[in-house]
């Protein structure tokens, strides 16, 4: 008994190292574009200058993202999660592939037409993100914490990769004619290139990894049904036939069970990420004054948040500092409330140094309490619950940040718009 029980640690562990890479490269995949988007924002505001383009882009995003993401959850136990995946991410790479094609079909002209295009384009981002995410989530709760945290971290080292091409793209376009075009064009050319690679790990490479099979064809024992196409296609079929015949006779937690018990958990997952988005980027973009940095500015703010997001990211690695007390959860993300009234007093009396530190905290901030409640959430509950957990995690997740962009409009008033 004991020689069979380390054989199945083995296998469980087998892979484990490359399938948190190839997490890491999917949570990449997931916000890439978007983040893309956002970091082109000196482009934009070039572009369309009386459209408050940070502002409004993030808008229209996240009524797609989260009405479409309340339809996934809500049907989320007979969702084919490898069809919705692959969905998404071939989203993202036809999306992406249109921002290029409209600006070349324009010739880098502005005005409404093309501002129009750019927010359809926004919105099939926010269609895509709620497929992957949510998606990528769900089915990384029931595996072990490490893959989800790698996939978590990917999501915000997308970001910390987005600003350090732009920075280097803009340097090295900034004395060329029409250079700040050449430098966003260059930047959605690799973005659509990192998506393209994005569908064929997921496709290909993904579910085949030992490492994944296993807690998947565990998961579909416990009744999941999500999971019988990525077993069909890692060439498990007789694990998947078994699954599809038991789904039916195994019980799990409805949704609503499964909120009314993680409430806390919902709660603080809406309240990060309102706060954050309620400050970034539109906050950082155009409300933090002129200073020596010019054009620069933005982007150094943007790049020292989604550096210092990254970093929290990984500091729950480190056991000792993972904060796991629902309790202290709690408190900890409502205390972030006052990063508001700091934001406001040091875009008004501060300088640059202060503003940049501030900023990296907010950003350190939200990376480790976004691990912290996201792999503390789904453990004890069975394979489904675990999917239909993370489902909802995110569906909370977004709903925080459509909340949060739409506070962040209030930065405006007295000022004219």
């Amino acid at each position: 008994m004991a020689v069979t029980d380390e054989k199945a640690d083995v296998v469980r562990l087998e892979g484990k190292y490359t399938a948190m890479i190839v997490c890491w490269l999917l949570g990449n995949g997931c916000l890439f574009s978007w983040n893309s988007m956002l970091t082109i924002q000196d482009y934009y505001g070039y572009l369309f200058p009386n459209y408050h383009s940070s502002r409004v882009l993030t808008l229209v995003y996240q009524p797609f993202a989260l009405g479409t993401l309340c339809i996934l959850a809500s049907w989320e136990a007979n969702i084919n999660t490898r069809k919705r995946n692959l969905f998404g991410y071939v989203l993202f790479f036809i999306s992406s592939l249109s921002v290029l094609v409209l600006d070349l079909a324009t010739s880098g002209k502005g005005g409404l037409g093309p501002f129009i295009g750019i927010c359809a384009i926004s919105g099939a981002f926010g269609i895509a993100d709620a497929h992957v995410q949510g998606g990528m989530v769900g089915d990384l709760s029931f595996m072990q914490p490490e893959l989800l945290q790698s996939f978590l971290a990917g999501l915000a080292a997308s970001g910390a990769l987005t600003s350090g091409l732009r920075l280097i793209t803009k340097g090295a376009f900034e004395n060329s004619k029409g250079g700040l075009r050449k430098g966003a064009l260059l930047f959605f050319a690799i973005s659509t290139f990192f998506e393209l690679l994005c569908v064929i790990l997921y496709a290909f490479t993904f579910p085949k990894l030992p490492i994944v099979k296993h807690f998947r064809a565990k998961a579909a024992l416990e009744g999941s049904k999500t999971v019988s196409a990525d077993l069909a296609a890692a060439g498990i079929h007789g694990v998947a036939d078994e699954a599809m015949g038991k789904a039916n006779e195994v019980e799990r937690l409805s949704n609503k069970e499964l909120l009314s018990q993680n409430i806390d958990y919902v709660v603080d997952i809406f309240l990060i990420y309102a706060l954050t988005l309620s400050i970034f980027p539109g906050f950082l973009s155009e409300d933090t004054g002129s200073h020596s940095l010019g054009t620069w500015y933005a982007l150094v703010l943007i790049a020292s948040y989604n550096v210092c997001d990254l970093i929290g990211r990984y500091i729950p690695l480190i056991g000792c500092i993972r904060l796991e007390s629902r309790k202290w959860l709690m408190v900890s993300i409502v205390a972030r409330i006052l990063l508001l009234p700091a934001f406001y007093f040091t875009a008004k009396y501060g300088d640059e140094g202060w503003m940049i530190l501030l900023t990296s905290f907010l950003g350190l901030t939200n990376g480790y309490l976004t691990v912290c409640v996201l792999t503390s959430a789904p453990k004890g509950y069975k394979g489904p619950e675990q999917n239909a957990l993370g489902n909802l995690l995110v569906l909370f997740l977004l709903g925080g940040i459509f909340a949060g962009v739409t506070l962040g409009w209030l930065w405006l008033i007295g000022k004219g718009w």
